[in-house]
């Protein structure tokens, strides 16, 4: 049996809604990934998608689990259902998606135990660069090869806290 016009605009906008729903987790994954160029316009747009994207993604995950649901009776045959539920299933996952921070979470790991030694026997290259942080009388250096990876270090300096980072 045929789609009436109604019942394509509401799977176009099921399946429009899911789309929009994993954008909002996908963009800024991709635009933001590490050792990759981005352009200033590229970023900016990441970044909105980033802070509004928990909220726009939850009210896409609404509407279509209610269009879905609305379509639900009048929908005929396994595969029309399956693409409605899939549909609905995506933008789910794509609300819980825009709130996991991936970076955080599986890709750059904190610093859990910083510890320091003499300069004398840290082993640094000569052409090694290192970030270079005095409080007071105290003076400590972050190998950048080091907090390359973790981009962010807590610390404790002449006990004052610090963040060392570039």
């Amino acid at each position: 049996m045929p789609f009436s016009g109604a019942r394509r605009l509401n799977l176009a906008l099921v399946a429009a809604l899911a789309l929009a729903s994993i954008a909002c987790f996908a963009y800024p994954l991709y635009v933001i990934w590490p050792f990759r160029y981005q352009g200033p316009r590229e970023l900016a747009a990441a970044l909105f998608v980033l802070r509004i994207g928990p909220w726009a993604s939850v009210v896409c995950a609404l509407v279509c689990a209610g269009l879905a649901a609305y379509a639900w009776p009048q929908t005929r045959g396994w595969m029309r259902r399956g693409v409605l539920l899939a549909c609905a299933a995506l933008a789910v996952a794509g609300a819980w998606l825009a709130r996991f921070n991936l970076y955080e979470q599986l890709m750059f790991h904190p610093i859990r135990n910083v510890q320091a030694q003499a300069g004398g026997s840290a082993h640094v290259d000569a052409d090694d660069m290192v970030l270079a942080v005095k409080v007071d009388q105290a003076s400590r250096a972050y190998p950048i090869r080091e907090i390359a990876y973790h981009h962010v270090v807590n610390d404790t300096l002449a006990g004052e806290p610090i963040v060392a980072t570039y």
